[in-house]
């Protein structure tokens, strides 16, 4: 058995996929020393794809304000779609990619990751112009809508490799659109109180 990768595309996005093919079905009436040499192409070519792929991920993860580790499974085409569509309107890119190709990115970074979960088919969210909290959020939101078809594995945030609990405690807190709406409250509900008991001093000294 012959193990080979080949690029595919999902999403919009290159990932790769791995393919076995005897030997048998390779050789047919090619010379052996041509099967090797066109093998050893082959590979080249994947091995220079991966470290693409590699760079990639070491940037994302590198450069984002945080990073989010998906897994995910029974996803349709149609929901993959519309979730990449949304996220990508909030400034979060979305892309799947092997796990060795994410392991070795992140061995680049030095992050220690022996204790990453990372079952199944995983996907990378990056991103969020500005908001720390962006990609953890809406992976959370798309979860509890995809339920059992999409859930957090952990991720990087600050700066740090943190694990499955601490990065679902991110997802929890509010947008800073939100955060901004409720320290404006809670600045000027002091200001109406006074206001208000002002107003009724004046009255009263009016009457």
């Amino acid at each position: 058995m012959l193990s080979l990768t080949r690029p595919e595309k999902a999403g919009g996005e290159s990932l790769q996929v791995e393919r076995r093919l005897p030997r048998s079905k390779l050789q047919g009436n090619v010379p052996e020393a041509l099967l090797e040499r066109l093998i050893f192409v082959y590979m080249a070519r994947t091995k220079a794809e991966k470290g693409v792929i590699i760079d990639k991920l070491e940037g994302a993860l590198k450069d984002a304000t945080s990073s989010v580790f998906v897994h995910f499974t029974k996803l349709t085409v149609k929901d993959e779609s519309a979730m990449r569509r949304e996220l990508r309107t909030k400034g979060v890119s979305y892309f799947v990619a092997k796990k060795t190709l994410i392991r070795r990115a992140l061995d680049k970074l030095g992050h220690k990751h022996d204790d990453l979960p990372m079952e199944g088919e995983v996907a990378v969210a990056y991103g969020g112009e500005g908001d720390a909290t962006a990609a953890a959020r809406l992976v959370h939101e798309f979860g509890k809508k995809f339920v059992d078809k999409l859930v957090i594995l952990g991720g990087i945030f600050e700066g740090k490799l943190v694990g499955q609990a601490h990065m679902q405690e991110i997802a929890t807190i509010p947008s800073m659109q939100v955060l901004r709406g409720m320290f404006v409250n809670v600045i000027n509900s002091p200001i109406a109180g006074l206001a208000v008991a002002l107003k009724a001093i004046a009255d009263k000294r009016s009457a």
